[in-house]
Order: structure tokens, then C-alpha cells, then sequence
């Protein structure tokens, strides 16, 4: 297995991804008894020398419902009837998983409404009042 690139800044060894393969479940005929088709991906998050301590907190909180008891990201696949290529999609749902958690937002700046936009907004309030007190009925 090669090394998971997932930004040209991030790439994770080989050696930091475990994979096993069983029997995948759903319909398939005589095929589904016999291959092991199904792929569990494994990175050990806490582990890893390839992302820094900050970057390790923005995947974990990101990833949090892919964490095992141990700490590792686990991703199962099961899509196509080829081990193969259930591999290389949980490697990309792996990778595109750990790009999303590195993008860090940009911090709002708070702003104010414009000076028209609040005359605009009691005008239309004033407006709406009047309308209703013309609906009342007059007392004499």
C-alpha cells in the first residue's frame, strides 16, 4: 500500500494505515459466501507523526463518530463486489474526511446594520402599526 497523500503539506506513511478484509453482508449470490470483499481502514490518530497536535484535535473533533476505543478512525466499505477498490474508496473517504477537518474557518468578524437599513426597518414596522390601528374600531 502506498502513502496517503491528502494535502500537498499532508501525507500519511503507509506504515500509519492498518486494513483488514472480510466477508462483505447484503445480496450477492454464491460470490458474497466466498470473497472477502469488505474493507475496515484503520489510522491510528493518536499515533501519527504525520499531523501536528493541532491538527490531530481538528480531525478528532471532526471525525468524532469514526473513533474507536483506542483512538484510531475507522472506516468500513462495502460498496462494490472488488477488494480492491473498496480499499482505494475508504482510503479517499479517509483522506477527504482528514482535508475537511484541516480547513480552518474564517473567523466572522461582527459588523452592524447601515444607518439606512434601520431608518428602513422602523419605517416598515411604523407602516405596519399604522395599518393596524386603522383596522381598530373608532371609539366615539
Amino acid at each position: 500500500m502506498d502513502d496517503l497523500s491528502v494535502t500537498p503539506s499532508v501525507t500519511i506513511p503507509a506504515r500509519e494505515l492498518k486494513w483488514s478484509a472480510s466477508r462483505s453482508g447484503g445480496p450477492g449470490g454464491q460470490n458474497v459466501n466466498k470473497v472477502s470483499s469488505k474493507v475496515d481502514l484503520r489510522f491510528d490518530l493518536e499515533a501519527s507523526e504525520a499531523l501536528t497536535d493541532v491538527q490531530k484535535s481538528r480531525v478528532r473533533a471532526s471525525a468524532r463518530n469514526r473513533l474507536d476505543e483506542d483512538g484510531a478512525i475507522q472506516i468500513v466499505v462495502q460498496d462494490t463486489r472488488d477488494q480492491q477498490k473498496n480499499l482505494d474508496l475508504a482510503r479517499e473517504r479517509l483522506a477527504e474526511l482528514i482535508k475537511k477537518a484541516l480547513v480552518v474557518p474564517k473567523a466572522r468578524k461582527a459588523t452592524k446594520p447601515s444607518r439606512g437599513s434601520q431608518r428602513r426597518r422602523l419605517n416598515d414596522k411604523k407602516r405596519v402599526g399604522d395599518k393596524k390601528r386603522d383596522r381598530r374600531p373608532v371609539d366615539e
